[in-house]
């Protein structure tokens, strides 16, 4: 795996509450080298998605890649893609509520609402400008990793405190 493995910022640092700046573009080498190392921490920590301002940088850019898992067995398969000044142009009505849990919030869940699909505009990579679709959990990470570059947690948007408990509580419910 390429990159080096960062440091993910916890809950209570500064740069997870303030609203992040734009990339320039086109992007530089280090900046291709900053996504190869977001990519590689967020691997090692077994996420699917991670943000700009978790590895204490307040950039508008984040990852977003679904992978089964132990935490997500039931997530879909995508390369990780890198979403660069990532723009949320509409939002569905129709909300979904399901379990969350946060890189920078470790040991804890609770189950949030989110849009169950989203349009979405943002620089790939490559420099080239994108737009589209989302659905379901990959909708769900686009949104959790928008909150983090907007200086949101997933925290934030729990509508029923009794939903939290710890990763170990969440392992056994799931079975």
């Amino acid at each position: 795996m390429k990159g080096n493995i960062l440091r993910i910022t916890q809950l209570g640092e500064p740069v997870l509450r303030r609203r992040s700046k734009p990339v320039r573009l086109p992007l530089s080498r280090a900046g291709d080298r900053f996504i190869d190392n977001m990519i590689a921490t967020m691997k090692k920590a077994k996420g699917v998605g991670i943000a700009a301002p978790q590895v204490n940088v307040g950039l508008r850019l984040f990852i977003v890649a679904p992978q089964p898992s132990v935490r997500y067995p039931k997530a879909p398969k995508m390369p990780p893609v890198a979403m660069i000044n990532p723009v949320l142009v509409k939002c569905s009505r129709k909300m979904v509520t399901d379990w969350e849990g946060c890189l920078s919030i470790p040991g804890l869940r609770a189950r949030v609402p989110r849009s169950q699909t989203i349009e979405i505009e943002f620089t790939a990579r490559d420099d080239r400008r994108l737009r589209g679709k989302l659905s379901g959990f990959v909708a769900r990470i686009f949104q959790h990793e928008f909150d983090h570059v907007n200086g949101h947690v997933y925290l934030d948007r729990v509508k029923d405190p009794r939903t939290f408990m710890t990763e170990s509580e969440f392992r056994k419910l799931r079975g």
